[in-house]
């Protein structure tokens, strides 16, 4: 395996002062399913957008397929094309992915702007939507659907591109327990057609079915632990000190 992602003392803060990553090195390689975990507001989403490009740390450098990827580097037209074409991203919240007039419109997008020729885009589309169960949705409204519906057009709207990493920040995060079972088995069934998983979580129920690996943030911003998901899962110690677990719950690695 290759390394996709190559994170070396990587620090974020926003404009106010506030550290959002101190010091991140990391590396996650090509065919890994890598999930990110730490506690709400420990610089998970921070991380996932430095590696999609969407920020550029305040230091430290990110390597992205063999290049450095920086705002410099993403400035080059023809650069950041075949950049997004390679990692998709899913946010959180769906309604901050989707502003198209209609389903159709909305996985059509990514394929679009790639400026793929007119019967590719179709064939996407039409894939897309029949993999993802969005036929009947196709002419629907995004914002008129529920959330289970709008997480799937967010991650169709992805897919679309067939990008080589998904990068998913909570993807189970307030799905009903059908929708949630659904999508990691989806995210599997990907894996195993050769994608690189990159997923942020707090949740522990799902995390052997996410990830084999495990990379885990402290409330203070900073990589505290890496390693497989059963070692991060049996040390209890450390899920306390990230603030994963309360004092008086049962060990995960029973419980999961």
């Amino acid at each position: 395996m290759s390394a996709i992602f190559s994170l070396r003392d990587v620090s974020y803060q926003y404009k106010a002062g506030s550290p959002a990553l101190t010091d991140v090195t990391l590396s996650v390689e090509e065919g890994e399913r890598v999930a990110l975990l730490g506690a709400n507001g420990s610089g998970k989403s921070t991380l996932l957008m430095a590696m999609a490009g969407l920020v550029s740390p305040t230091s430290g450098e990110i390597t992205a397929f063999g290049e450095a990827l920086s705002a410099e580097y993403l400035a080059d037209e023809r650069r950041a094309q075949a950049f997004r074409r390679r990692v998709g991203i899913v946010f959180q919240n769906s309604d901050a992915q989707l502003f198209s007039p209609s389903v159709r419109e909305e996985v059509a997008f990514g394929p679009l702007h790639l400026e793929l020729p007119k019967e590719e885009v179709v064939r996407r589309v039409t894939d897309t939507l029949g993999l993802l169960g969005l036929d009947d949705l196709a002419e629907r409204a995004p914002y008129n659907l529920s959330g289970g519906e709008k997480k799937k057009v967010a991650l169709a709207s992805v897919l679309s591109m067939n990008p080589d990493v998904l990068i998913l920040d909570e993807p189970t995060s307030g799905l009903d327990p059908r929708t949630q079972h659904w999508l990691v088995e989806l995210l599997g069934q990907l894996h195993m057609a050769g994608k690189t998983l990159v997923v942020a979580t707090h949740r522990l129920e799902t995390l052997r079915e996410l990830a084999e690996r495990a990379v885990v943030l402290s409330e203070d911003h900073r990589v505290v632990a890496v390693g497989p998901v059963d070692s991060i899962l049996a040390n209890r110690e450390l899920l306390l000190d990230v603030n994963l677990i309360h004092p008086r719950s049962a060990s995960p690695s029973l419980k999961v």
